[in-house]
């Protein structure tokens, strides 16, 4: 289920959150410290589309036009709804309020009101063996699965980075150490395939020189 919806801007300016109930409140304090402090990570080089693992639950945002939608979910919860969940909102949030949101000198959740559409799009994602629901899973036009993952510790407390450019490096970083190991095994084994047949012919001659006159 989706648990818990926060819109930030980059700049860490909260303009809209759900209204939580009080056990929800209650569960999700901790992740919800936890939250804020993944949304303080986030800037214009961040993926533009993650999860973060967090125990029982994972957290999913969406950037769009310098806007961080996310949202807590049962680790369960299918991820493709979770990011159909979160486009709608996005959508639906920059056609209300459009470039309002970005300009200088708002107040901290200027757009309560959101709530109500945060609501009643969240219950309809909270049943998601609806036909629509259905239809949004088995649909082919969002693949999730190159969404970057990450787990929470590993962020806040590891150095991890949700930094694009960063796990870009990352991954060449890796590519290339796997190229020099690769390199490396192949020039041996050219080596070997140059020498080895004058290595074997000399150990032969000794061998003969020594059994034949010793």
């Amino acid at each position: 289920m989706v648990k818990s919806t926060v819109v930030n801007r980059l700049d860490g300016l909260p303009l809209a959150a759900s209204v939580d109930d009080e056990k929800t409140e209650k569960d999700l304090e901790a992740h919800k410290k936890q939250a804020k402090l993944l949304l303080k990570r986030l800037t214009p080089t961040s993926e533009k589309m993650a999860s973060v693992e967090a125990g029982n639950y994972t957290f999913h945002y969406l950037i769009d036009n310098n806007i961080c939608y996310l949202c807590i979910c049962d680790q369960s919860y299918p991820r493709k709804l979770a990011f159909s969940y979160l486009e709608e909102l996005a959508s639906e949030f920059w056609s209300s309020y459009g470039e309002d949101a970005l300009k200088p000198n708002l107040r901290p959740f200027a757009f309560v009101q959101f709530d109500l559409f945060m609501q009643k799009t969240k219950r309809l994602y909270n049943a998601p063996r609806t036909n629509e629901n259905l239809d949004r899973l088995n649909s082919e036009l969002k693949d999730v699965t190159r969404v970057m993952t990450k787990n929470i510790e590993d962020l806040l407390y590891r150095g991890d980075s949700l930094d694009k450019m960063t796990d870009l490096s990352s991954k060449l970083r890796y590519s290339s150490a796997k190229y020099k190991k690769a390199a490396r095994r192949v020039n041996i084994e050219a080596m070997l395939r140059q020498y080895a047949p004058i290595v074997l012919f000399i150990i032969l001659f000794v061998g003969f020189i020594y059994w034949r006159f010793f």
